[in-house]
Protein backbone atom coordinates (compact mmCIF):
# COMPACT_ATOMS: atom_id res chain seq x y z
CA UNK A 1 0.00 0.00 0.00
CA UNK A 2 1.30 3.70 -0.74
CA UNK A 3 -0.10 7.23 0.26
CA UNK A 4 -1.53 7.54 -3.34
CA UNK A 5 -3.56 4.35 -3.36
CA UNK A 6 -5.38 6.24 0.18
CA UNK A 7 -5.65 9.31 -2.02
CA UNK A 8 -7.46 7.40 -4.91
CA UNK A 9 -9.62 6.03 -2.57
CA UNK A 10 -10.93 9.28 -0.66
CA UNK A 11 -11.29 10.65 -3.63
CA UNK A 12 -13.60 7.92 -5.26
CA UNK A 13 -15.30 7.88 -1.38
CA UNK A 14 -15.68 11.91 -2.00
CA UNK A 15 -16.84 11.72 -5.65
CA UNK A 16 -18.94 8.85 -5.63
CA UNK A 17 -17.87 8.34 -8.89
CA UNK A 18 -15.44 6.92 -10.81
CA UNK A 19 -15.39 9.34 -13.56
CA UNK A 20 -15.47 12.47 -11.54
CA UNK A 21 -12.90 10.84 -9.06
CA UNK A 22 -10.19 10.35 -12.43
CA UNK A 23 -11.11 14.02 -13.44
CA UNK A 24 -10.30 15.21 -9.87
CA UNK A 25 -7.14 13.42 -9.72
CA UNK A 26 -6.16 13.90 -13.62
CA UNK A 27 -5.78 10.73 -14.68
CA UNK A 28 -8.14 8.17 -16.66
CA UNK A 29 -10.32 5.82 -15.26
CA UNK A 30 -9.58 2.12 -15.92
CA UNK A 31 -6.04 2.66 -13.85
CA UNK A 32 -7.84 4.29 -10.86
CA UNK A 33 -10.48 1.08 -10.74
CA UNK A 34 -7.40 -1.31 -11.40
CA UNK A 35 -5.81 0.45 -7.99
CA UNK A 36 -9.05 0.62 -5.89
CA UNK A 37 -8.97 -3.54 -6.45
CA UNK A 38 -5.87 -3.63 -5.56
CA UNK A 39 -6.40 -1.49 -2.33
CA UNK A 40 -9.35 -3.62 -1.62
CA UNK A 41 -7.42 -7.00 -2.31
CA UNK A 42 -4.76 -5.87 -0.09
CA UNK A 43 -7.05 -4.86 3.06
CA UNK A 44 -9.09 -8.32 2.43
CA UNK A 45 -12.54 -6.12 2.67
CA UNK A 46 -14.61 -4.51 0.02
CA UNK A 47 -14.71 -1.02 0.76
CA UNK A 48 -17.13 0.08 -2.21
CA UNK A 49 -19.79 -1.25 -3.86
CA UNK A 50 -20.24 0.24 -7.55
CA UNK A 51 -23.19 0.11 -9.54
CA UNK A 52 -23.18 1.73 -13.29
CA UNK A 53 -24.53 4.78 -12.20
CA UNK A 54 -23.29 5.16 -8.50
CA UNK A 55 -20.66 4.06 -6.12
CA UNK A 56 -21.37 3.73 -2.15
CA UNK A 57 -19.27 3.15 0.85
CA UNK A 58 -19.84 0.10 2.75
CA UNK A 59 -19.47 0.17 6.43
CA UNK A 60 -16.14 -1.09 6.03
CA UNK A 61 -15.25 2.11 3.89
CA UNK A 62 -16.99 4.38 6.18
CA UNK A 63 -14.62 3.47 8.64
CA UNK A 64 -11.44 3.13 6.27
CA UNK A 65 -12.50 6.44 4.72
CA UNK A 66 -12.27 8.75 8.31
CA UNK A 67 -8.66 6.94 8.89
CA UNK A 68 -7.46 7.23 5.50
CA UNK A 69 -8.24 11.43 5.67
CA UNK A 70 -6.21 11.34 9.11
CA UNK A 71 -3.13 9.57 7.56
CA UNK A 72 -3.51 12.19 4.49
CA UNK A 73 -4.11 15.49 7.07
CA UNK A 74 -0.95 14.27 9.19
CA UNK A 75 1.40 13.91 5.83
CA UNK A 76 0.33 17.06 4.42
CA UNK A 77 1.22 18.26 7.93
CA UNK A 78 4.75 16.85 8.27
CA UNK A 79 5.31 18.18 4.69
CA UNK A 80 4.47 21.45 5.87
CA UNK A 81 6.67 21.54 9.26
CA UNK A 82 9.69 20.13 7.22
CA UNK A 83 9.20 22.76 4.56
CA UNK A 84 8.73 25.69 7.60
CA UNK A 85 11.93 23.92 9.24
CA UNK A 86 14.00 24.25 5.97
CA UNK A 87 13.18 27.20 5.33
CA UNK A 88 14.22 28.66 8.36
CA UNK A 89 10.58 29.92 9.92
CA UNK A 90 10.31 27.35 12.45
CA UNK A 91 13.12 26.10 15.21
CA UNK A 92 14.81 27.73 17.91
CA UNK A 93 17.63 30.30 18.43
CA UNK A 94 18.94 31.50 21.60
CA UNK A 95 21.30 34.79 20.97
CA UNK A 96 23.92 36.01 23.31
CA UNK A 97 24.94 39.66 23.88
CA UNK A 98 27.75 41.60 25.70
CA UNK A 99 26.89 44.44 27.32
CA UNK A 100 26.70 47.07 25.02
CA UNK A 101 25.20 45.62 22.71
CA UNK A 102 22.67 44.28 24.88
CA UNK A 103 21.37 47.93 25.18
CA UNK A 104 22.00 49.08 21.67
CA UNK A 105 21.55 46.29 19.30
CA UNK A 106 19.94 43.65 20.97
CA UNK A 107 16.25 45.34 21.38
CA UNK A 108 16.09 45.95 17.29
CA UNK A 109 17.28 42.80 16.48
CA UNK A 110 14.75 41.18 18.72
CA UNK A 111 11.61 42.77 17.44
CA UNK A 112 12.57 42.37 13.81
CA UNK A 113 13.55 38.81 14.64
CA UNK A 114 9.82 38.60 16.63
CA UNK A 115 8.22 39.66 13.45
CA UNK A 116 10.06 37.98 10.75
CA UNK A 117 10.05 34.86 12.58
CA UNK A 118 6.39 34.14 14.40
CA UNK A 119 7.05 30.76 14.82
CA UNK A 120 10.07 30.41 16.13
CA UNK A 121 10.96 29.74 19.54
CA UNK A 122 13.32 32.76 20.60
CA UNK A 123 15.77 33.01 23.57
CA UNK A 124 18.05 36.19 24.53
CA UNK A 125 20.73 36.55 27.23
CA UNK A 126 22.19 39.64 27.54
CA UNK A 127 25.37 40.79 29.60
CA UNK A 128 27.48 37.57 28.80
CA UNK A 129 31.38 38.58 28.36
CA UNK A 130 32.73 37.50 25.83
CA UNK A 131 34.64 34.11 26.79
CA UNK A 132 31.31 32.99 28.53
CA UNK A 133 29.67 33.41 24.86
CA UNK A 134 32.14 31.53 23.09
CA UNK A 135 32.42 28.71 25.57
CA UNK A 136 28.25 28.87 25.63
CA UNK A 137 28.42 28.35 21.54
CA UNK A 138 31.09 25.02 21.73
CA UNK A 139 28.28 23.45 24.44
CA UNK A 140 25.41 24.82 22.55
CA UNK A 141 23.49 27.03 25.17
CA UNK A 142 23.58 29.55 22.53
CA UNK A 143 23.27 29.38 18.96
CA UNK A 144 24.62 33.24 17.79
CA UNK A 145 26.98 35.58 19.72
CA UNK A 146 27.33 39.02 19.62
CA UNK A 147 30.40 39.67 21.16
CA UNK A 148 34.56 40.61 20.91
CA UNK A 149 36.45 39.43 18.69
CA UNK A 150 38.58 36.45 20.85
CA UNK A 151 42.48 35.18 20.32
CA UNK A 152 40.66 31.77 20.03
CA UNK A 153 37.95 31.06 17.83
CA UNK A 154 38.29 27.35 17.33
CA UNK A 155 35.36 25.81 16.18
CA UNK A 156 33.31 29.37 15.49
CA UNK A 157 32.39 31.02 12.46
CA UNK A 158 33.09 34.63 12.99
CA UNK A 159 32.15 38.02 11.26
CA UNK A 160 32.59 41.54 11.90
CA UNK A 161 29.20 43.81 12.57
CA UNK A 162 30.59 47.12 13.03
CA UNK A 163 33.82 49.20 14.47
CA UNK A 164 32.42 51.11 17.98
CA UNK A 165 34.46 54.16 19.03
CA UNK A 166 35.37 54.27 22.73
CA UNK A 167 33.90 56.55 24.99
CA UNK A 168 35.00 57.75 29.10
CA UNK A 169 32.16 57.13 31.18
CA UNK A 170 32.58 59.88 34.00
CA UNK A 171 30.95 60.77 37.19
CA UNK A 172 28.51 64.39 36.16
CA UNK A 173 30.68 66.07 38.07
CA UNK A 174 34.25 65.05 37.41
CA UNK A 175 36.14 67.71 36.45
CA UNK A 176 37.13 65.93 32.65
CA UNK A 177 32.73 66.27 32.37
CA UNK A 178 33.04 69.23 29.74
CA UNK A 179 35.89 68.52 27.93
CA UNK A 180 35.22 67.90 24.29
CA UNK A 181 37.75 64.84 24.08
CA UNK A 182 39.77 63.01 26.23
CA UNK A 183 43.48 61.16 25.64
CA UNK A 184 44.64 57.49 27.45
CA UNK A 185 47.34 59.54 28.92
CA UNK A 186 44.50 62.17 30.32
CA UNK A 187 43.07 59.05 32.45
CA UNK A 188 47.07 58.70 34.04
CA UNK A 189 45.92 58.29 38.25
CA UNK A 190 42.02 58.28 37.74
CA UNK A 191 40.42 55.10 39.56
CA UNK A 192 39.04 52.78 36.73
CA UNK A 193 35.55 50.43 36.82
CA UNK A 194 36.68 47.79 34.49
CA UNK A 195 34.73 44.47 33.42
CA UNK A 196 36.04 41.31 35.32
CA UNK A 197 39.66 40.91 34.04
CA UNK A 198 41.73 37.88 34.25
CA UNK A 199 41.03 37.19 30.43
CA UNK A 200 37.20 37.02 31.51
CA UNK A 201 36.56 40.39 29.39
CA UNK A 202 37.59 41.72 25.86
CA UNK A 203 37.15 45.01 27.17
CA UNK A 204 39.23 44.83 30.49
CA UNK A 205 41.79 43.13 28.42
CA UNK A 206 41.99 46.13 25.81
CA UNK A 207 41.94 48.78 28.47
CA UNK A 208 45.03 47.70 29.67
CA UNK A 209 46.59 47.22 26.49
CA UNK A 210 44.91 50.97 25.98
CA UNK A 211 47.22 51.92 29.18
CA UNK A 212 50.18 49.84 28.31
CA UNK A 213 50.84 51.28 25.04
CA UNK A 214 51.67 55.09 26.75
CA UNK A 215 53.22 53.76 29.28
CA UNK A 216 50.99 53.58 31.96
CA UNK A 217 49.57 51.18 34.59
CA UNK A 218 45.62 51.55 34.74
CA UNK A 219 44.60 51.92 38.69
CA UNK A 220 41.67 49.67 38.64
CA UNK A 221 39.63 50.05 41.36
CA UNK A 222 36.66 48.16 40.69
CA UNK A 223 36.08 44.95 38.61
CA UNK A 224 32.19 44.29 37.62
CA UNK A 225 30.54 41.69 35.46
CA UNK A 226 27.89 43.68 33.90
CA UNK A 227 27.58 46.75 31.87
CA UNK A 228 24.64 48.29 33.49
CA UNK A 229 26.60 48.03 37.01
CA UNK A 230 29.42 49.12 35.46
CA UNK A 231 28.03 52.60 34.38
CA UNK A 232 26.16 52.57 37.73
CA UNK A 233 28.93 52.88 39.48
CA UNK A 234 30.37 55.66 37.35
CA UNK A 235 27.34 57.37 38.34
CA UNK A 236 28.18 56.86 41.97
CA UNK A 237 31.49 58.56 41.86
CA UNK A 238 33.41 55.23 42.31
CA UNK A 239 35.50 55.37 39.23
CA UNK A 240 35.71 56.33 35.57
CA UNK A 241 35.28 53.77 32.83
CA UNK A 242 36.53 53.16 29.04
CA UNK A 243 33.24 52.03 27.58
CA UNK A 244 32.18 51.00 23.60
CA UNK A 245 29.90 54.65 22.13
CA UNK A 246 26.73 52.09 22.76
CA UNK A 247 26.86 51.76 26.22
CA UNK A 248 25.71 55.46 26.41
CA UNK A 249 22.15 53.95 25.61
CA UNK A 250 21.79 53.02 29.00
CA UNK A 251 20.83 56.69 29.81
CA UNK A 252 22.03 56.62 33.68
CA UNK A 253 21.47 59.55 35.04
CA UNK A 254 24.68 61.29 36.50
CA UNK A 255 26.87 59.83 33.75
CA UNK A 256 28.83 62.04 31.04
CA UNK A 257 30.84 60.56 27.92
CA UNK A 258 33.20 61.90 26.76
CA UNK A 259 34.90 60.73 23.12
CA UNK A 260 38.66 59.14 23.96
CA UNK A 261 40.67 59.67 20.87
CA UNK A 262 43.99 57.81 19.66
CA UNK A 263 42.60 54.67 19.86
CA UNK A 264 40.99 52.32 17.12
CA UNK A 265 38.21 51.36 18.98
CA UNK A 266 37.09 48.37 19.08
CA UNK A 267 35.06 45.53 16.81
CA UNK A 268 31.70 44.08 17.65
CA UNK A 269 31.37 40.45 15.71
CA UNK A 270 28.97 37.67 15.53
CA UNK A 271 29.51 33.86 16.13
CA UNK A 272 27.71 31.29 15.52
CA UNK A 273 28.98 27.08 15.27
CA UNK A 274 31.42 26.43 12.72
CA UNK A 275 29.14 24.24 10.16
CA UNK A 276 25.93 24.96 12.49
CA UNK A 277 22.82 23.63 9.76
CA UNK A 278 20.55 25.41 11.96
CA UNK A 279 18.12 26.99 9.32
CA UNK A 280 17.09 29.76 11.09
CA UNK A 281 20.41 31.54 11.24
CA UNK A 282 20.71 32.98 7.81
CA UNK A 283 17.80 34.68 8.53
CA UNK A 284 19.09 35.84 11.75
CA UNK A 285 22.44 36.80 10.74
CA UNK A 286 20.91 38.94 7.98
CA UNK A 287 19.07 40.40 10.22
CA UNK A 288 22.45 41.63 12.17
CA UNK A 289 23.87 42.87 9.36
CA UNK A 290 21.21 44.82 8.56
CA UNK A 291 20.77 46.53 11.90
CA UNK A 292 24.55 46.79 12.96
CA UNK A 293 25.09 49.45 10.11
CA UNK A 294 22.19 51.44 11.83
Amino acid sequence: MELRHLRYFVAVAEERHFGRAAERLHMAQPPLSQQIRQLEAELGVTLLTRTTRRVDLTPAGAAYLDHARDILAAVDAAGEVARRIAAGRTGRLVVGCVGSATYSLLPALAKALRSELPDVELGFRGEMLSPEQAAALRDGTLDLALLRQLPDTTGLAVSDVRRERLLVALPQEHRYAARKRLRVADLAGEGLVVHAGGGRSMMSSLVHELFADVGLAPAVRHEVAETSTLVTFVAAGMGVAVVPEPTSALNVPGVVYVPLVGTPGIDLVVATREGDANPVLPRALARVAELGGD
